[in-house]
């Protein structure tokens, strides 16, 4: 299924190809828990931005392999390149305009990420 989504203020506008239904996870990290961000991570391939390219910015922290993508108009963050994935993309489902047929949310310890980050790390293969 094709979905659509966009940031708050419609600036940024993206697609990506997923299921109908989506298996999504919810991170208990601290950027995640104090942005609402959940994720559908998905081959770079599944994945066009349709809008919005000088209106990204990035912000890193930590081994900076993470690219946290926000929206310099309205500050929300629609997607990334996640550390867990660097070939793939995170999607946070909040940013879908297009709603899926149904969502099941799996819990993710990224407090502690290192001992659990191997778990994520098949959700950008083809």
């Amino acid at each position: 299924m094709k979905y659509i989504g966009s940031c708050h203020c419609g600036a940024v506008q993206f697609s990506v190809v997923a299921p109908e239904n989506l298996e999504i996870d919810q991170c208990n990290c601290s950027i995640c828990n104090k942005s609402g961000f959940l994720h559908l991570i998905v081959p770079l391939s599944k994945f066009a931005l349709l809008n919005g390219k000088n209106s990204l910015t990035t912000y890193t922290f930590n081994t900076g392999v993470a690219k946290h993508t926000f929206c310099k108009v309205c500050g929300v963050k629609p997607f990334y390149t996640p550390r867990s994935n660097p070939d793939g993309i995170d999607i946070n489902v909040n940013c879908l305009d297009t709603k899926p047929k149904s969502i099941k949310v799996v819990k993710f310890d990224g407090k502690n990420w290192e001992s659990n980050a191997a778990k994520l790390a098949h959700k950008s293969e083809e």
